[in-house]
Parts: structure tokens; C-alpha cells; sequence
């Protein structure tokens, strides 16, 4: 995955989640040349309250769109139901059949403890695509609203949003119907501001990788501790593991 083009797969729940929880990595990859594909699995319909599903989808389509177009991506929308997401074989090889069209060379999706329900199937569907594809891409975990939502969550990874990061802040207000500028500051806000203080930038978004992926190029990448300032576009410097599945470092 060293040069070239990547094509880079953002997997949420709703939209919003894959802006809040790595947008601004999606922002630099989409800065540097990268094709980046924000994966909705459902259109938010219960996200509105007095709004029945119809006119829920139809308004949060419409903000979803928009928060790519301001981040430099496309969407996907999968068509499940927000709040009446399955987990069954036909949605598991519906997932799949994405994967494989799309054929990624880096995965991010949600953090499978979590309190809520999609977020937990999204990260299911994509972990089995995963699988089944061979574990042919990068396979990354990203948070949102961590300690009320994401939880256990241990960052092996960090990339410094510092530069995009009012771009990212644009790209989740344009979620106009959740209030994002209510609460943006204290949830999302204070999350980038602790991780960047975790790995010495300003502001970073922080993610796990699963120890059987490859690694990926991220951009701005900061290792554990202490940014790598010998190429801004770094390969992925984890800890590998030893003969018994157990984590070094």
C-alpha cells in the first residue's frame, strides 16, 4: 500500500458517525490525492424527533451529503433502518458485496463496545467483510463520544488533525438536526484535545488496529509518544505479536 493512490472505506452507523469519529483523517486523506468513501449503513430515519422515517431520511441524506462534499468524499448508503439494524446472513452478505465492489485499501469503522446497538452492528458487518475478503485491506477502529457511547477503547494509532480540524468541525455541523453545535465541543472537542495531548500534537483522532491487519499509510501519522517526524505520511509502527498472540510494547 506504499505509493500511489489509496482508496480508504469509512464505515458508520449513521450519518455523522464517520465524520465525528474520523473526520479529519478523512479530510487529509482526501487533501492528498486519496479516494475516500464515507459508508452509511442507515439514513438516521429515528434521528429526528417529530419526524416521521421518511422525512428524517430525506433531511439527514441532505446533511450527509453535504458533510462529504465539505470533506472530499462520496457516500454509500446501505439501506438498513436506524434503530432496527439486523444482523443476519442476507446483511451480512449485503455488507460483504460493498466490500468487495469497493475493494478498500484501508477500513475504518466503529469500536464494537459500545453502547449503542448500531454502532456495535456496523462494526460486526464490517469485521465479517473483513474476514471474508481475506483481510486484504488495513483494518482500523475509530471512537465517538467516548465513556457515554465507545467503551474500553485503547488507541494503538493517532493521526494530527491539527491542520484540518476546523474543516472537520464544518463537515459534523452540517448535521444540523442532531444539535451538533450544542455539544460538538464538549464530547468530540475535548476527545481531540486529550488524544493530541496523549501523542504530543495539538488536536489528533485516535484508533486501534486490529493486530491481524496489514498496516496502512496514515496521514500525519503520530506514533505512540511522540509524533514521526521523518515522513509525515508514515507506515503504521504498532507493536507486533509474539509466538502466543499476545501484544508486545
Amino acid at each position: 500500500m506504499s505509493g500511489g493512490k489509496l482508496k480508504i472505506l469509512v464505515c458508520g452507523a449513521h450519518p455523522d458517525d464517520p465524520e465525528t469519529g474520523c473526520g479529519g483523517t478523512m479530510a487529509l486523506y482526501s487533501e492528498q490525492g486519496h479516494e475516500v468513501v464515507a459508508v452509511y449503513l442507515t439514513r438516521g430515519e429515528a434521528g429526528i424527533a417529530g419526524k416521521s422515517h421518511q422525512e428524517a431520511s430525506e433531511i439527514r441524506t441532505r446533511e450527509a451529503l453535504k458533510a462529504c462534499e465539505i470533506l472530499g468524499c462520496r457516500a454509500i448508503f446501505v439501506g438498513q433502518i436506524n434503530g432496527s439494524c439486523e444482523l443476519n446472513s442476507d446483511r451480512y452478505a449485503e455488507f460483504q458485496a460493498i466490500i468487495e465492489r469497493e475493494n478498500p485499501d484501508v477500513i475504518f469503522t466503529h469500536w464494537p463496545i459500545d453502547t449503542h446497538r448500531d454502532h456495535r452492528i456496523c462494526s460486526l458487518l464490517t469485521y465479517d467483510a473483513w474476514l471474508r475478503s481475506g483481510k486484504k485491506a488495513a483494518l482500523y477502529y475509530y471512537e465517538v463520544m467516548t465513556g457515554s457511547q465507545t467503551q474500553n477503547f485503547h488507541p494503538t494509532d493517532y493521526v494530527d488533525i491539527t491542520e484540518v480540524r476546523e474543516k472537520k468541525r464544518a463537515a459534523c455541523l452540517a448535521h444540523v438536526s442532531q444539535g451538533v453545535e450544542s455539544w460538538y465541543d464538549r464530547s468530540h472537542g475535548r476527545m481531540e484535545e486529550f488524544r493530541g495531548m496523549e501523542c504530543g500534537c495539538r488536536f489528533a483522532e485516535a484508533f486501534v488496529r486490529h493486530v491481524q491487519s496489514r498496516q496502512a499509510v496514515l496521514p500525519n501519522y503520530e506514533k505512540k509518544g511522540g509524533r514521526n517526524e521523518d515522513n509525515p505520511m508514515s507506515y503504521v509502527d504498532s507493536p507486533q505479536p509474539d509466538d502466543r498472540g499476545v501484544r508486545l510494547g
